[in-house]
């Protein structure tokens, strides 16, 4: 049965893409001719309908998913529903309800295309037969699926339909990807005409939704918040609170709805001065106190019993632990993924402001929802920096260069050190002891923002060592360490199978163990849990640090006679010079940013690079690597980067970690101590990124060290004063560094395991 005209969602002409033969009697075995048509959706129905008959000719094998989008093509509705439900009672019987999940939209789809009656009311019918007899949990899963970029998946089609331009014969291959770019195409248009609605009924049957919530706080400011409770919940039941600055009221009733679904309350709070909140926004600043109340007015409510956790990611994973500044008594367990840490891991790291950032308070602070036009302009934002560096101004007129004001930045630019006004916002020092209650952090190696994460991990326990506080950490970035699905390849570097995990899955196992009773997340099996890249499975530790050999590699040899990371200290005292003209704004230092994490050759272009011998057998690198440097200069301060590669048998690199800071505060962060020209100093250096990965035989260490110089930071021009204020009228002598031999490298190391 062909599908109503109303279903054809693609009524396009084929004549300006695609030339036409006459359909032969038959297909031949290997190849089929693309028929004349008007229209894109005929001439694909009539392509489907030659490989279904070369099929039932048994000229060609199929699988059940090449069965399913061909049928839905060719308008074979009747035999499509049976194909597609085979394919769910299958993936059932092997335990994948995510695959039986994904395959749930060309149901509803098919089911409705082979209905009598308009084809609105069929969809509606077709849905409501999916969804009714499916659980809380089920349905969120369920109705995820039916969520798809259409307009790109037609532009796809149509550049596939392109690319034949001129041909009058497709493989089989060829014809079965157009078979499904067709068939998610007209799945999808429907499923984003007709599904919102039915999803949000069928959502509004099982939940009580509530988005107008105001909370009040101590101080006198208003909080929104959207609270979603089941419909059938009858005894009081704990929340999983969410604190957020990014207001988007449709992804955060979803974030509310998914902890629903699980037999939560599910409450997501805007940050003070979002959404129906009357205040002035406030970044980072108020949220100790704000996400304290939050969770005490919670606590409050009588569907509350009086037990709240948080959890998410950046931002979110920073308000959980600045929640923890306060530990109030109803807050029991927090998990918070790649969260940052304002002063000390953004918008400046160990004391260098990052450009990274820079647009970031306008897309949260410039309106009670999110400025997503205004961040979204990427040209802008990766121009500026080339363009300000290239400038010579002064860091602190970095918004003049861009012609609007950004008063945030000149509020952090006014706190260069780590002082009073950052430490406000997140636990210090013995107040890391109080907090008494079960923490999860998930990170990635190459999260931005790894540094903050692995600092609360270590300040808690370094205050609190018997602390049930649990590490999960493998190879993702800053947005693939939050997602329910890991990227496969990431910057270059092919993911290791093993390392996929769903984290909002862990979280809720999570959040279960904590306030249920329900067994510990199975990935967490002991303290330190992570991926370890190129074994291709995970390893568990009971701390940092445990099971490796922290060895020490000093920086030694002559730029004429190559550099080496050698074990042995240095016989003799000596030293490399390095000379780095700061008011040159044509040249910039060694990219220490892994982007790409693998590289066919790396180049460093400049600073000093310090290899190892290669190793005899496949070793694991484990941990942060941390360091000191004895370093001489004729200026009161500078800003370096120290980055660690592996690089293999073939010559190819990838990077480990890295160390990025100011010179001036290499011993306390919170109290500058600027170096004095001419004289020895040691910089100690230890908040690198962790890593774990295992390097084959043949393997070496490399070291870049150099001088930090490039658009994406302040340029420290030396002078001792404050470095925003600082322009190339500054610059002077050029800046000579002298970095002395028994600089050393500490590298957490161990044979690797059979």
């Amino acid at each position: 049965m062909k599908p109503p005209s109303m279903w054809r969602w693609l009524p396009l002409s084929l004549g300006a893409v695609l030339m036409f033969a006459a359909l032969p009697a038959g297909a031949v075995e290997d190849t089929f001719i693309l028929p004349e048509a008007g229209e894109r959706h005929a001439a694909l129905a009539s392509l489907s309908d030659q490989v279904l008959a070369a099929h039932a000719r048994l000229q060609v094998t199929l699988t059940d998913s090449n069965l399913a989008h061909l049928r839905v093509t060719a308008g074979h509705s009747s035999d499509a529903v049976a194909s597609i439900e085979a394919m769910i009672e299958q993936a059932r019987g092997d335990g994948d309800e995510t695959r039986a999940q994904r395959w749930m939209p060309y149901l509803v789809y098919a089911r409705a295309a082979l209905a009598d009656g308009a084809p609105g009311s069929a969809y509606a019918e077709a849905f409501r037969a999916v969804f009714e007899p499916l659980d809380d949990l089920q349905a969120q899963r369920t109705a995820s699926w039916f969520v798809a970029d259409a307009p790109r998946a037609r532009e796809t089609l149509a550049g596939s339909l392109a690319a034949l331009q001129g041909r009058t014969e497709v493989s089989l291959e060829e014809a079965l990807d157009l078979a499904r770019r067709q068939a998610f195409v007209e799945v999808f248009e429907a499923s984003a005409t007709l599904s919102p609605a039915l999803i949000a009924q069928d959502e509004s049957r099982r939940y009580l939704i509530d988005d107008q919530v105001l909370i009040r706080t101590p101080s006198g400011a208003t909080l929104s918040a959207v609270v979603v409770r089941g419909r059938e919940a009858v005894a009081a039941q704990p929340a999983a609170m969410l604190f957020t600055i990014y207001t988007d009221p449709v992804a955060n009733r979803a974030i509310a709805l998914r902890a629903a679904s699980r037999g939560y309350i599910g409450v997501v709070v805007d940050a003070r001065g979002k959404r129906l909140s009357e205040d002035d926004i406030r970044p980072y600043e108020t949220e100790a106190d704000d996400a304290t109340a939050a969770i005490e007015w919670i606590a409050a409510q009588p569907w509350s019993d009086g037990r709240v956790g948080m959890y998410g990611g950046s931002y979110s994973g920073f308000a959980a632990w600045a929640a923890t500044k306060r530990m109030p008594a109803a807050l029991r367990t927090i998990v918070p993924y790649v969260a940052a840490i304002p002063g000390l891991g953004l918008p400046m790291e160990n004391n260098v402001f990052l450009s990274a950032n820079y647009a970031w308070p306008f897309f949260v602070a410039g309106s009670r929802l999110l400025e997503t036009e205004t961040y979204s302009d990427r040209a802008r934002w990766q121009a500026l920096p080339e363009a300000w560096y290239s400038s010579g101004r002064a860091y602190r007129e970095i918004d003049q260069v861009d012609g609007t004001p950004n008063p945030w930045l000149q509020r952090w630019l006014s706190h260069p050190s780590y002082d009073a006004y950052w430490q406000a916002m997140v636990p210090q020092g013995d107040e890391y002891a109080r907090i008494d209650i079960p923490v999860l952090t998930i990170t990635g190696y190459y999260d931005d923002g790894q540094i903050s994460a692995l600092h609360f991990f270590n300040e808690h326990l370094r205050h609190r060592p018997d602390a049930e506080h649990y590490l999960l950490i493998g190879p993702y970035d800053h947005f693939g360490a939050q997602a329910s699905s890991k990227q496969q390849s990431l910057r270059g570097y092919a993911i290791d199978p093993s390392a996929q995990f769903d984290t909002e899955e862990v979280t809720f196992e999570w959040l279960d163990h904590v306030l249920r009773g329900a067994a510990r997340p199975q990935l967490l099996r002991d303290r330190v849990n992570y991926q370890l890249m190129g074994a291709d499975e995970w390893r568990h530790i009971a701390s940092l640090g445990a099971d490796v050999t922290v060895t020490d590699f000093f920086l030694s040899g002559h730029a004429a006679e190559g550099l080496h990371l050698r074990q042995e200290a240095p016989p003799g005292r000596a030293w490399l010079t390095q000379h780095v003209d700061l008011a040159d704004r044509s040249t910039r230092q060694h990219g220490y940013y892994p982007d790409p994490i693998v590289l066919e050759r790396l180049e460093s272009g400049s600073g000093f690079a310090f290899a190892s011998a290669p190793f005899e057998a496949a070793t694991d690198v484990v941990g942060t690597f941390s360091g000191e440097l004895m370093v001489r200069t004729n200026k009161q301060d500078f800003d370096f980067s120290v980055s660690l590669y592996e690089v293999r048998p073939d010559g190819s690199a990838m990077q480990l970690s890295y160390y990025v800071g100011r010179a001036s505060y290499a011993h306390d962060m919170s109290r500058r101590q600027r170096l004095v020209p001419g004289e020895w100093t040691s910089l100690p250096f230890a908040r690198t990124r962790m890593t774990g990965r295992r390097m084959p035989a043949g393997s070496r260490l490399l070291a870049v060290v150099d001088v930090l110089k490039d658009p994406m930071h302040q340029v420290n021009m030396g002078t001792g004063g404050d470095v925003s204020d600082e322009s190339v009228a500054d610059a002077g002598a050029p800046l000579r560094v002298e970095w002395r031999n028994d600089s050393v490298l500490r590298v957490p190391l161990r044979a690797a395991e059979p």
